[in-house]
């Protein structure tokens, strides 16, 4: 038997097999008709071998690979902006700044609270815009957290519902002032619900349809986190409505609101300068529908990334707060903060003599509460005039000039008295006020 040789160099005998043992992550397949023969082929990149059968590969599912050796379909990490990343640190600094200046604005218009800056800004409606503003701010810290039901909840009533408190805000603003002034082209009836009172249940009421939509939103659709693969590699996990449009079911009522308000800036763009908060307003609702047409397309262009859209949002949010934020409150901290002598009712009228031959007979008919807020000099100087008589005055004027030699100093100056004397017959008062002249002592 030792001199047996079957083949040469080799003196070990032939397997008596068909065929090999295939390699590891190999699948079988066996010859027709025979049971010890087959061929080995490896399984494609996303196959393994199948557990149960060596014939067959099988498909990982998404959000799994298979393993060096293609036995076992091992699940990818999941990917989603961690608060310690980069992207969420420059957003929730971003936002911090925002809540401290929101802060800021708040302190000082608490303790100004009786001014007459901050009553002419319209103080509640103001409270109201800054608590928008906040929570613009305060979305973003939201946004970083890992997403859950909860969170995806949280993130899908927060979006809409800080802009509708914002914008809502803004259009109660423009609305008031737009039928203020133009009451009294129209008509001779005091404009209703321009109490402070109304503005709020006003705003409460613009704010509770975006509540209502969200509801029925999340009663519909429930918000839940799901896992999103743009490929086999990418393992998503994101809030079920930001892999699609349907945020824009919370944007859809914001938006309509910055449009109306726009147009109510753009219609009252033209209201005499002392009385114009529109044109701040305005100026806001022009960088912020920049900003939001800028964002839409990053927005569906950055799908592929889920940090730098998270991101990219946030920052969207916070920088429309800012614009908010800076536009209507930095005039107003200006004179509080650094000319506090402006702080006057008096200031409030600026340039009284253009003012004056602008204003309609509205002046006349807005209750006390809310023409002190509006129209200081002119509702002080109408509520003088009435007090002097039954009627409506008529102003005559006289000029006392004093001759040098009876006056007393040579710097003294003439003195202008106007004399204002009731009138037997009052006529109606339907123009603007144009007949009480500029009195200079």
């Amino acid at each position: 038997m030792t001199s047996l040789q079957f083949k040469l160099g080799e003196p070990q005998p032939p397997s008596s097999v068909c065929s090999l043992p295939c390699l590891t992550g190999q699948a079988k397949k066996y010859v027709e008709g025979e049971s010890c023969c087959w061929h080995c082929f490896n399984c494609s990149t996303y196959q393994i071998v199948s557990p149960v059968d060596e014939t067959q590969c099988i498909t990982c599912d998404w959000g799994t690979l298979p393993s060096p050796d293609h036995l076992l379909c091992d699940p990818i990490q999941e990917v989603y902006i961690r608060p310690n990343s980069w992207w969420a640190i420059g957003a929730m600094l971003f936002s911090s700044l925002g809540v401290v200046m929101t802060g800021v604005v708040v302190y000082v218009f608490l303790t100004h609270h009786d001014t007459p800056v901050v009553r002419a800004s319209g103080r509640e409606l103001s409270y109201v815009l800054l608590s928008g503003v906040f929570l613009c701010y305060a979305i973003t810290f939201v946004f970083v957290l890992k997403p859950s039901a909860v969170v995806c909840g949280v993130q899908r009533f927060g979006l809409g519902f800080c802009f509708a408190v914002v914008y809502s805000a803004l259009l109660t603003k423009t609305n008031r002032i737009s039928r203020i002034f133009n009451a009294g082209k129209r008509t001779t009836k005091r404009p209703s619900l321009i109490s402070p009172r109304s503005q709020l249940c006003i705003c409460f009421c613009t704010v509770s349809v975006q509540v209502v939509v969200t509801f029925v939103w999340c009663v519909v659709s429930p918000p839940r986190a799901i896992h999103h693969y743009l490929v086999r590699e990418d393992n998503f996990l994101v809030c079920a409505s930001s892999i699609n449009a349907s945020y824009m079911i919370a944007f859809a009522y914001p938006i309509g609101l910055i449009v109306v308000c726009t147009v109510y800036a753009v219609l009252t763009r033209k209201i005499p300068e002392a009385f114009n908060e529109s044109k701040h307003i305005g100026f806001t609702m022009y960088t912020t529908c920049i900003i939001w047409l800028a964002f839409v397309p990053i927005y569906f262009s950055t799908a592929n990334n889920v940090e730098l859209r998270i991101t990219t949002t946030s920052v969207t949010v916070s920088l429309s707060a800012t614009v908010a934020l800076v536009c209507l409150f930095t005039p107003k901290l200006y004179i509080i903060l650094l000319h506090p002598e402006r702080n006057v009712r008096q200031s409030m009228m600026t340039k009284y003599s253009t003012v004056r031959n602008n204003l309609s007979s509205s002046s006349q008919r807005v209750d006390s509460g809310t023409q002190s807020e509006v129209f200081p000099l002119d509702y002080e100087l109408h509520e003088k005039i009435r007090s002097m008589g039954g009627g409506q005055p008529r102003p005559t004027s006289s000029t006392q000039t004093c001759p040098p030699s009876s006056c007393p100093l040579p710097e003294h100056r003439c003195t202008l008295v106007v004399t204002l004397t009731p009138s037997p017959t009052p006529p109606a008062f339907n123009g603007p006020v144009q007949d009480v002249p500029d009195v200079q002592l």
